[in-house]
């Protein structure tokens, strides 16, 4: 039996993980976690099993016992980037069916690629030290040995002993009362199966408030009360929509912790704690579709999953399209093609990034020898929500909608690829006994769909929330034409993202027209940092010689990688010195994930 998953090195066709227990302690002194973790595994085969194969990266393994025994074990030599194969001997073997439970002493490294410490100076009360995960996509066997694959889920307990507040991706257990200063034991139940890459951990000096039914914010004292505000209005209004579109929330709680600036993610969708961006807490409420998005990775992605990371499109194609049900649903249906258009003109840039026929703008990646982070953009995003907004006009809404709670019914609690996701469908709209919805379904090339690289074929947006957004822009084309602020002042903080957006498509302007354009509507001093970034890369653009400094010290504040790399190189294009200098500066500021893509996209990486 083989794996269909290859960016993994264990041998789960032959075990699987059923349930995992860690018993760590985080060590701020010397920014590791040491402790065990207890693999509950499952043998898959009729011939006896004699031995466990487990993912890790830079782990320092002490010891490992099969069922309270000492039993042989050997840690391979790392390749990258898959890391070391732990190689565990089950000297008796077990029978299809039958469970072993594998202890696993260890501690971890400073070249643990899933974990960031941040000293007190980085944290915004600088009082005391912090530290979060980020394991998407093969990150957590760093953390600790397991199967480290979408294609294979566990329900996991977790035990954390911190002297800082904690939150794991979990259910609490017991006395959570915070204790700052004093070590204390967290604990956690994880009962829904999650794959490795959805195991979550955080300490830090947070305090929480309720954001809606079933909802609360973690944050740092400092920022409550805003993220408090920012997120309050849509929480169970969102959550409300969600249930009506699929089925009922499976997960209990659903809460958010808004991270230091470091995180390199809009959000990580980690169960029970979706981990934020504090980009999203910009006064406005113009960000909050970022919760909307890790809301609806609830359903998908986290309840049924990707088998791989070359189906990664499964999870974030079918998330960015329920999110987009959800905004239209609150905020009106020209809501979910104002934010299509949005995300076309990410899909665009991604495009043209790797290049139109590139293998990574496929719709399904090979992924064999390859680093899923090298692959990661908005393609999977993008195009898998086109394509599933494709299906839903061919078959029409009504029908669609139908298909959505049957198909996240069959695969909840598993993981599936393209083919599976495909077979699902036509059998779903073939046994509807609608004639003319067979006809239209057989009409599907999927060949074409799932291989073919660059651009899908673009729909027909409605275009009634961007018509004074463009026509501003093609306004700027004329060189004579005098801006004043009230041009803007109607348009929402989005609208003038999609403005920005439509005239860096109309090519450079002038440094001065570009100087203008900040300072008129005074984009530099915006709080939203997607304004500020969108508007950076047109002053880059322009080789505007007095923004290299604004964009030096936006480098310095946020370390989310969809406005960190694109600045990075627009700012290498534009002064390189300056660019290698913020890093140089930042470097240890920025998430390792973060660090090493912007290494590679500055050409610095080893």
């Amino acid at each position: 039996m083989t794996n269909r998953d290859p960016t993994t090195l264990s041998n789960y066709s032959a075990w699987r993980t059923k349930h995992t227990t860690v018993d760590f302690k985080l060590d701020f002194d010397q920014h590791l976690i040491q402790g065990t973790a207890t693999l509950q595994l499952e043998s898959q085969t009729d011939k006896e099993s004699k031995e466990v194969i487990l993912d890790t990266r830079f782990i320092n393994v002490q010891g490992v016992n099969v069922d309270s025994a000492e039993t042989k074990w050997e840690l391979k030599p790392h390749s990258d980037p898959y890391g070391a194969p732990l190689h565990v001997s089950v000297p008796d073997g077990a029978a299809k069916g039958d469970t072993i439970n594998l202890e696993i002493e260890l501690e971890t490294t400073a070249k643990c690629t899933a974990l960031q410490w941040l000293t007190p100076a980085q944290t915004s009360n600088k009082k005391h030290p912090y530290m979060f995960s980020q394991c998407q996509a093969i990150n957590a066997r760093s953390i600790f040995p397991c199967q480290d694959t979408p294609d294979v889920k566990s329900t996991f307990t977790f035990k954390l002993t911190s002297s800082l507040p904690v939150v794991a991706s979990g259910v609490p257990v017991g006395d959570h009362t915070p204790a700052v200063g004093t070590d204390k034991t967290y604990e956690f139940e994880q009962k829904v199966p999650i794959p490795s890459y959805l195991f979550a951990v955080a300490s830090g000096d947070i305090v929480s408030a309720k954001i809606g039914s079933r909802s609360v914010v973690v944050t740092g004292p400092n920022e409550l009360d805003e993220c408090k505000w920012e997120l309050e209005r849509d929480m169970d209004k969102f959550m409300e929509v969600a249930e009506k579109l699929v089925f009922p929330y499976k997960w209990g709680e659903y809460n958010v912790l808004v991270l230091p600036p470091s995180f390199p993610y809009g959000g990580m969708e980690n169960p029970i704690y979706t981990f934020a961006t504090p980009t999203i807490i910009s006064g406005d409420r113009q960000n909050v579709d970022v919760i909307a998005h890790e809301l609806s990775h609830s359903w998908s992605g986290n309840l049924v999953s990707n088998a791989s990371w070359e189906h990664f499109w499964l999870n974030e194609g079918w998330t960015v399209y329920l999110e987009r049900r959800i905004q239209s649903a609150i905020h009106g249906e020209a809501e979910f093609d104002f934010s299509s258009i949005i995300g076309w003109k990410a899909l665009e840039d991604s495009v043209e990034l790797f290049g139109k026929d590139h293998e990574y703008t496929k719709l399904i990646i090979s992924h064999r020898n390859v680093d899923p982070e090298d692959v990661y953009s908005t393609i999977a995003y993008e195009k898998g929500f086109h394509f599933l907004y494709y299906l839903d006009r061919l078959v029409g809404r009504e029908a669609f909608d139908k298909f959505i709670p049957y198909y996240f019914a069959k695969w909840s609690g598993k993981s599936l690829d393209s083919f599976e996701f495909r077979d699902t469908f036509l059998d779903f709209f073939n046994g509807l006994g609608d004639d003319a919805i067979k006809q239209k379904v057989a009409t599907v090339d999927w060949e074409d769909r799932f291989y073919t690289p660059g651009l899908p074929p673009k729909p027909d947006f409605d275009l009634t929330m961007v018509t004074a957004c463009y026509e501003l822009a093609t306004k700027w084309q004329d060189a004579s034409f005098e801006p004043r602020p009230d041009d803007v002042s109607s348009f929402t903080a989005n609208q003038k993202i999609v403005f920005l957006d439509k005239l860096q498509e109309s090519g450079p302007l002038s440094a001065e027209r570009a100087q203008l354009l900040g300072k008129i509507y005074d984009f530099i001093s915006s709080k939203n940092v997607e304004l500020r970034s969108s508007y950076y890369r047109i002053a880059l653009d322009a080789n505007d010689p007095t923004c290299v400094y604004g964009v030096a010290e936006l480098l310095g504040s946020v370390g989310r990688m969809k406005f960190v790399r694109p600045l990075f190189r627009g700012l290498n294009r534009a002064n390189r010195k300056l660019a290698l200098e913020t890093f140089e500066k930042n470097k240890e500021f920025y998430h390792p994930i973060c660090r090493g893509m912007v290494e590679k996209d500055l050409g610095i990486r080893d």
